[in-house]
């Protein structure tokens, strides 16, 4: 793994973590989550969290 796509996998992940914070506070909804994640995968193009 190249440094550029160690640094996308994390962005990715915390973007994540911080997504799930905000839904599991009622701060938006698993819609919107899930909406979320798919325009974090498409930016990010992580290769581990996207298997």
């Amino acid at each position: 793994m190249t440094k550029e796509q160690f640094d996308q996998e994390k962005s990715y992940r915390i973007s994540v973590i911080l997504s799930k914070e905000l839904m599991s506070k009622g701060l938006i909804t698993k819609e919107e989550y899930d909406h979320i994640d798919t325009m974090l995968l498409e930016k990010y193009k992580p290769i581990i969290s996207s298997l």
